[in-house]
C-alpha cells in the first residue's frame, strides 16, 4: 500500500514538472513569435545629397566707378596731374592753356565777366567763352566762381546777368528767415547753372558772431548751431539745383586776420573746434557736399608747424574725425600766408602730400611741371595722384560732367 502511494506521488510530481516546463516552453515561444509579428523594421531613408554650392551673385556694375576707372587708365601722369588744379582763368590764351595743361577746372574772378575795356559782357558773349574753355578740354572742365553774396560776389555784379548783385546770407535771413535765403540759394545757383558755370565757391561754414571778425561779413553770422542748420539747408538746396558746392574755410576761420596778406595763427583750443567750428562742416558733409576747401590758417592744436592747407594732420581730422570722402581743395596758393613754406616755390607738391585733390592758383604754369617731376622723382607717390584724380572725376561725373 505504501508503495502505491509513492508510485502514485511519483506519478503525480512527474505530471507537475512536465505542466510547468510545457508552460515555460510556450511562453517563451509565444513571447518571441509576438516579438516577431510586433516588430517592424524601419524605413530605409535615400543617401543625402551634398547640396550645390550657390553660385556667388555678380556685382551690380558701378556706372560711376566705371566711367572714373575707364577715364583713369587711359591718363597719361601730365593729364593726370592737370585734372588736380582749379586755376584761376588767365586773362589771355585761356582756351590755349587748357588743353596744353589739361586742367580740371577754372575759376573765374570779377574780370572774366568783363571785357577787355572794362565793360561788362552781355550774356551772349560770356556763355561763349565758358563754351570755349569747353570746347578745348577733352575732359569736361568744373567752371566755378566765389558767388557767396555780400562782399564776395562775382557774377552777379554783372547786370547783364543778373538783376542785382546777391546779398549776403546773412541780410537775406534778416530780412525773410530761412524761406528767402533758401530761395535767394535757388535762383542765383540756377543763374550760375544757366551760364555755364558748374560750382559754386560756397556756403561758407565759417562760425562768427562779432562783427570786427575779418570773416565776418562772408559768415551767416550766427553761432555754431544755427549756422550748421543754414549750412545744411543750402548745400541741399544746392545739390537739388545741380550745382557743386564748396564748404569754407576748413577747420573755422573764427577771428583770424586775413590770410591774403600773411600768416594768420589760430591759438584755439581742439575743443573749441569739436564743439563749434566744425558743426557747420559736419552739417554740410552729412548733406553731401561735393567739395572742402582748407584755409591758410595755422591752427595750432592740430599742426603748430604748417598752414592747414599745407598740413597733413588737418586733413587727416577732415577725412578721419569728419568722414568726408569727397574733394578737398587749398585756398588759392597765390596768398602771401603760404609763400614763405616752400623750397624752390613748390608749394603745390606741398600740398599734394598733405591730401588735397585740387590745387587752387594762379600760378598754375610753374606748379603743374613741379608736381609733374616731384612724381617722377618719387617725392610724391603716383597712387596719391590716382586717389586724387578719382575724387575729382567722380564730382565731375556727379555734376554731369561725364555723360
Amino acid at each position: 500500500m505504501r508503495k502505491k502511494w509513492i508510485a502514485l506521488a511519483l506519478a503525480l510530481l512527474l505530471l507537475l514538472a512536465a505542466g510547468c516546463g510545457g508552460t515555460n516552453d510556450n511562453s517563451n515561444t509565444t513571447g518571441q513569435e509576438q516579438n516577431e509579428t510586433n516588430t517592424v523594421p524601419p524605413q530605409e531613408q535615400p543617401p543625402t545629397q551634398p547640396e550645390e554650392p550657390a553660385e556667388p551673385e555678380e556685382p551690380e556694375p558701378d556706372p560711376r566707378q566705371e566711367a572714373i576707372d575707364s577715364l583713369l587708365s587711359g591718363m597719361t601722369l601730365e593729364e593726370k596731374v592737370g585734372q588736380m588744379f582749379f586755376v584761376r582763368c588767365p586773362d589771355v590764351q585761356a582756351a590755349e592753356k587748357v588743353s596744353e595743361y589739361h586742367l580740371g577746372g577754372y575759376l573765374l574772378f570779377g574780370r572774366d565777366f568783363q571785357t577787355s575795356t572794362g565793360d561788362w559782357l552781355t550774356a551772349e558773349a560770356f556763355t561763349a567763352n565758358v563754351a570755349a574753355y569747353q570746347a578745348a578740354s577733352e575732359i569736361p572742365l568744373l567752371i566755378g566762381v566765389d558767388e557767396e553774396g555780400g562782399t564776395v560776389a562775382r557774377a552777379t555784379r554783372n547786370p547783364n546777368l543778373f538783376s542785382a548783385k546777391r546779398q549776403s546770407p546773412q541780410a537775406v535771413y534778416a530780412q525773410g528767415g530761412m524761406e528767402a535765403v533758401l530761395e535767394d540759394t535757388r535762383q542765383v545757383n540756377q543763374g550760375l547753372l544757366s551760364y555755364g558755370i558748374n560750382v559754386n565757391f560756397a556756403p561758407v561754414a565759417d562760425v562768427s558772431t562779432d562783427s570786427s571778425d575779418f570773416i565776418y561779413d562772408r559768415s551767416f553770422g550766427q553761432d555754431a548751431a544755427a549756422t550748421a542748420d543754414y549750412i545744411a539747408q543750402a548745400v541741399t538746396e544746392m545739390d537739388t539745383v545741380g550745382i557743386g558746392s564748396v564748404l569754407k574755410h576748413f577747420p573755422g576761420y573764427g577771428s583770424n586776420t586775413d590770410t591774403h596778406t600773411g600768416v594768420a595763427i589760430d591759438e584755439r583750443p581742439w575743443e573749441t573746434f569739436v564743439n563749434e567750428d566744425f558743426l557747420p562742416f559736419q552739417a554740410g558733409i552729412d548733406a553731401w557736399a561735393d567739395c572742402v576747401l582748407v584755409s591758410h590758417n595755422v591752427v595750432t592744436c592740430m599742426d603748430d608747424t604748417l598752414p592747414a592747407s599745407l598740413s597733413p594732420e588737418v586733413h587727416q581730422v577732415l577725412r578721419e574725425e569728419l568722414g568726408f570722402t569727397g574733394v578737398v581743395l587749398t585756398d588759392d596758393l597765390a596768398m602771401d600766408a603760404v609763400e614763405a613754406y616752400a623750397e624752390d616755390g613748390s608749394v603745390a607738391v606741398l600740398a599734394v602730400l598733405a591730401g588735397n585733390d585740387m590745387i587752387v592758383t594762379t600760378d598754375f604754369t610753374t606748379q603743374i611741371p613741379q608736381v609733374i617731376a616731384a612724381v617722377e622723382d618719387g617725392t610724391i607717390d603716383e597712387s596719391l595722384i590716382d586717389q586724387a584724380v578719382s575724387r575729382v572725376l567722380g564730382w565731375k561725373y556727379d555734376l554731369g560732367l561725364l555723360g
